[in-house]
């Protein structure tokens, strides 16, 4: 770290990093830096003026809340504010291409996601001694860079392209950057807004950062700005005098398996009395995920759904796992639950460990991609089209963050430690995080406590749901840094 730290300025943050860029459709421009890099450089000096900052999201969302009211006021449907929003962040690779040689002080992005991806868990085969995952060409091909654009509208969203387009040259002869692909993805329509594919509300539980998000709910964790922002106070790595006020990036293209997650579901139904088989197979969908579709937590409303609690912003965080009683009981929430597992709380805070968790923290942000479930795979239970998520998540260390909730407690079966449950010497093995938890060995996942009335039953999963097919770590740079870094004025 950087002995002299000027003052925090939210307009020297990339906006999505800390406030998240508005949108209702977003676009991920992954590219390479053309061979002329000063003209890269040059035209990159043009798209300043458009990267959308935290204070300017601020000011959006505020606007967008002020919208909203008055519509409610006036007994209205608010009609959307145009706005749209530009981040640009680059792979160790596009640092590299930049002439940048500076060590930031992270493993996992100086090698790259390809090169993690075996150690994430994907699936993959080996070629001459390589391991090779299973993704999409573009994204074992060398990746400098990424854009973000988000909109209001595809209309919105597209003009602002166009922009991006032209000053890069991006279809021309002389282009500065190739385009290697584009994920591109909408806010799920009506009532699945803010809902990812299986259908549960997502983003419930983000960290609130400290100078940011002054007026934290009941439950939310407030972190150092040095968890999330580079050279701030919480982060204790050395870092290069320029690089404060960035952070890293952890993307994934994910695809999800809906009919077949709902089938699974539907053939394994959780029988106690009073329920139905279709109630059954909700609460085995709310214990694996740890949360009821509305959002309402089985921490709190472990036998059925409460949309009111899953709604409420003060209620829907305000839970631990905390079971001082017996503290080997599954009876409200699996061990292995997907939101238990990727954040433990008392699992891990409370005696006997009483670990500080803080620096284990992420910012969520990423969107939904492809098409609604058609009637036809609904009824065949085999997906036809590609959904998933584009999933982003920000932070000052991968290996820390990212990387560590991913390999150490998503895909780690023996996470969170529980002692042997009388008399029983052996220790609980709680299983594969049901949603993100991955092997790259053949054999089947399972995990225990999915059914409170026999707890210590395995469940056998039959395949993953969630399958990565691209990735790549990238460095969010500050605006400060953009502009003397890696900008070339004319």
């Amino acid at each position: 770290m950087s002995t002299t730290v000027p003052a925090f300025d939210p307009a020297n943050v990339q906006g999505d990093i800390l406030a998240g860029l508005p949108k209702k459709v977003q676009e991920y421009i992954i590219f390479q830096i053309g061979s002329d890099v000063t003209a890269f450089r040059k035209a990159l000096n043009k798209l300043l003026p458009l990267i959308t900052t935290t204070t300017q999201v601020q000011q959006d969302r505020a606007k967008i809340a002020a919208n909203k009211k008055a519509a409610e006021e006036q007994g209205k449907t608010p009609e959307l504010i145009k706005l749209s929003g530009v981040n640009i962040a680059f792979s160790q690779a596009g640092l590299t291409a930049l002439g940048i040689t500076d060590d930031l002080g992270d493993t996992a992005f100086a090698k790259g996601q390809l090169q993690d991806s075996m150690f994430l868990g994907d699936k993959g085969t080996t070629v001459n001694g390589q391991f090779v995952p299973d993704w999409i060409p573009a994204f074992k091909s060398t990746i400098h860079g990424v854009i973000l654009i988000s909109g209001d509208s595809v209309v919105t969203l597209a003009a602002t392209r166009l922009i991006i387009e032209g000053i890069f040259n991006l279809t021309a002869h002389n282009a500065t950057i190739h385009e290697l692909i584009t994920l591109t993805g909408t806010v799920r329509p009506g009532a699945e807004s803010g809902h990812e594919h299986f259908g549960f509300l997502d983003g419930i539980s983000q960290p609130a950062v400290k100078g940011i998000d002054t007026n934290p709910n009941p439950g939310q964790e407030t972190v150092d700005q040095g968890v999330i922002l580079l050279g701030r106070t919480g982060d204790t790595i050395t870092r290069p005098t320029w690089a404060i006020d960035g952070s890293f990036i952890a993307l994934r293209y994910l695809f999800q398996l809906v009919p077949e997650f709902n089938n699974f579901l539907k053939a394994n139904p959780i029988k106690a009395t009073g329920l139905t088989p279709e109630q059954g197979s909700e609460l085995l969908g709310a214990r694996l995920v740890g949360r009821w579709k509305s959002g309402a937590p089985v921490d709190l409303a472990p036998t059925a759904d409460d949309p009111a609690l899953g709604a409420d912003p003060l209620r829907n965080n305000n839970f631990r796992y905390a079971f001082p009683g017996d503290p080997t009981t599954q009876e409200r929430c699996p061990f292995a639950a997907h939101t238990r597992k990727t954040n433990p709380r008392a699992d891990l805070e409370d005696p006997p460990i009483s670990a500080n968790i803080e620096s284990r923290r992420i910012i969520r942000r990423g969107v939904q991609f492809g098409p609604e479930v058609t009637a036809e795979e609904a009824s065949s239970g085999q997906t036809k089209f590609g959904r998933g998520l584009i999933f982003v998540a920000y932070q000052s260390t991968i290996p820390n963050g990212f990387q560590f909730i991913q390999h150490s407690w998503a895909n780690a079966t023996n996470f969170p430690p529980k002692q042997p449950v009388p008399p029983s010497t052996q220790a609980v093995l709680p299983g594969f995080d049901p949603l993100i938890g991955q092997t790259n060995a053949d054999s089947a996942r399972s995990l225990i406590g999915t059914d409170p009335n026999n707890q210590g039953a395995s469940l056998t999963l039959p395949t993953e749901w969630i399958l990565p097919r691209g990735g790549e770590y990238f460095f969010s740079p500050s605006i400060p840094a953009l502009r003397t870094k890696f900008a070339l004025s004319s």
